[in-house]
């Protein structure tokens, strides 16, 4: 949603966060009532993930992003901007979680383990994905996913149902937070809302016929081009200003 916003739309990165939360959070809040209903979404493990998560995406977008400078300096004369800072890492950490989920050798180390063990687990990958969600405006669903998958032995399905659940908490408390201090267009926002939730209808209803090695592998693939485009294409306007 915050790559849609900023390159469709070109909105400012940190406003595009803002509305990706509510974006992210209502069409997530939907799928997961649906995944809920076909026994989709593990309670425990997206209560663990939620509460934790949600509680440092509060912290950080009423804390830490009001008192974040717009500029970090420049180099050459291309100024070193949040905005920047926050876009590349965002595709950076995309193309680490495909990698991660396109790995056919990566195997979950966490079957079968008692489930106060896994839920201990779950708390420091709980607490990145509420720093990544708070800073960056991403539900997180793209670090969920491998972490449920590969660390916690997550079936696929699950692990989408249950990320669901974590995501629209983190998502929906985080914009919450920022409508003190952010003026919201609510026609666009609804609209892109709307469509957005008609497109994770139709996605649900493929889901449902692909096998899942094969949705994780096709998710992986998405996120990694999606991610390279984003550095590329900053990075191709950053050398330009240089230059």
């Amino acid at each position: 949603m915050v790559p849609v916003l900023v390159f469709l739309f070109h909105m400012p990165p940190v406003l595009a966060t803002s509305y990706s939360l509510f974006v992210v959070g209502v069409t997530s809040f939907f799928a997961a009532t649906g995944k809920f209903r076909k026994g989709d979404v593990l309670i425990g493990s997206a209560l663990t993930f939620g509460l934790i998560s949600m509680i440092v995406v509060v912290a950080i977008r009423h804390f830490i992003i009001p008192v974040i400078p717009k500029t970090f300096g420049s180099l050459g004369k291309a100024p070193i901007s949040y905005d920047l800072l926050c876009i590349v890492l965002f595709a950076c950490l995309m193309i680490l979680a495909a990698i991660v989920m396109i790995n056919k050798n990566g195997k979950a180390q966490a079957e079968n383990i008692p489930c106060s063990d896994g839920l201990l687990r779950s708390i420091p990958y709980a607490l990145l994905v509420g720093t990544v969600t708070g800073f960056l405006g991403a539900g997180g669903g793209f670090m969920l996913i491998p972490v449920m998958t590969l660390l916690l032995g997550m079936d696929i399905k699950k692990a989408v149902g249950t990320s669901l659940a974590v995501v629209a908490l983190n998502s929906l408390s985080g914009f919450a937070n920022d409508l003190d201090h952010v003026d919201i267009n609510w026609k666009f926002l609804l609209i892109i809302s709307a469509i957005a939730l008609l497109g994770s209808i139709v996605g649900a209803q493929l889901a449902d016929r692909i096998n899942s090695k094969r949705l994780k592998a096709c998710f992986g693939w998405f996120v990694l081009i999606l991610g390279i485009l984003i550095i590329t294409r900053e990075g191709y306007n950053f050398f330009r200003i240089i230059i």
